[in-house]
């Protein structure tokens, strides 16, 4: 039996503090940070050596921690950074630097609201979908979902189960049917039914499977065609543990059919959290939401600071 049937997720989890659901990242780079630091009055080039293999390690990526590297550099070259105590809260900030401000998915409009949902298979899509549905409709939104991942049973089946709990109309056909079409006549139902936000699964596909992508090409086309603004929001699921190369995917995802945000799951089981400044320094798109645990609630709306400090403090 599906594995997703074994615990509801439409129930929330116990309470926890976001420090406590990234601890696993928190370890790697602020406590990391820390260990590297103490007892250290010098900034060096031996400790920016060891700075440079603590960044990479925890996933902020090369270029990003060459970019790091050189600003530290140059204030500690200045005298503007004086001690490892400095030293930390420069990092620190300039972390802060590449993450968005305003990350707030804005949903009001006079029309039904498209969500497209993109990623491969395992990055938890559809889990996210039957989340963010609930999230949103516990904001008074109506909601519809649309199953467009057409190729596998167990994606329509777990979608089909999140409408049911959360008492969410579900439109989906049979297997192997046209993605493109699924999605339109779902927006077609939606429209007529009023409905505040459609939310559209699509097939996992690898960032490198070209024939894939161009079915993402076809329902993007096909919605537009009707609507020139929909789809509204095109939302890459990024699984948190793939590290570096989420990045890849998330470029090759925004290059090929436009991008408006990425969204980040698993990152109570990761210490790749570090990821997130590479996303953002390099794809330069919003990062929507981010999964911290199995329970509805533990689908966080991102917020940079909350993520700074519970990485950091």
């Amino acid at each position: 039996m599906f594995n997703f049937l074994k615990k509801d997720p439409s129930k929330p989890s116990k309470s926890a503090s976001l420090k406590d659901k990234l601890s696993q990242s928190k370890s790697k780079l602020g406590g990391g940070l820390s260990a590297l630091l103490l007892g250290k009055k010098q900034i060096d080039k031996k400790l920016l050596e060891e700075l440079e293999t603590l960044l990479i390690t925890a996933d902020v990526g090369i270029s990003t921690t060459a970019k790091l590297l050189q600003l530290v550099t140059q204030n500690a070259s200045r005298k503007t950074l004086k001690n490892s105590e400095d030293l930390y809260q420069f990092v620190k900030n300039e972390l802060a630097k590449l993450l968005p401000e305003n990350s707030r998915l804005d949903t009001n409009i006079n029309e039904t609201f498209v969500i497209l949902v993109v990623g491969i298979n395992g990055a938890g899509k559809t889990t996210t979908i039957g989340k963010l549905a609930k999230t949103l409709q516990n904001q008074g939104k109506s909601v519809m979902l649309a199953a467009g991942d057409t190729f596998r049973a167990a994606a329509v089946e777990q979608l089909k189960i999140w409408g049911q709990r959360n008492k969410i109309p579900v439109i989906s056909q049979g297997s192997g049917s046209d993605s493109a079409s699924v999605i339109f006549d779902a927006y077609e139902s939606a429209k007529a039914k009023n409905i505040d936000i459609l939310i559209a699964d699509t097939a996992g596909r690898l960032h490198t499977q070209g024939n894939l992508m161009q079915e993402l090409e076809k329902i993007k086309r096909v919605l537009s065609k009707h609507n020139a603004a929909a789809p509204h929001e095109t939302m890459l699921i990024i699984d948190g543990n793939s590290g570096q190369n989420a990045v890849n995917q998330a470029l090759e995802f925004h290059q090929t059919i436009g991008l408006n945000s990425v969204s980040i799951t698993k990152l109570d089981g990761t210490a790749k959290g570090g990821v997130l400044f590479a996303i953002s320094a390099e794809v330069k798109l919003p990062i929507r939401y981010i999964g911290v645990g199995e329970g509805i609630d533990d689908l966080k709306e991102f917020n940079s600071a909350e993520f700074i400090n519970a990485l950091f403090d």
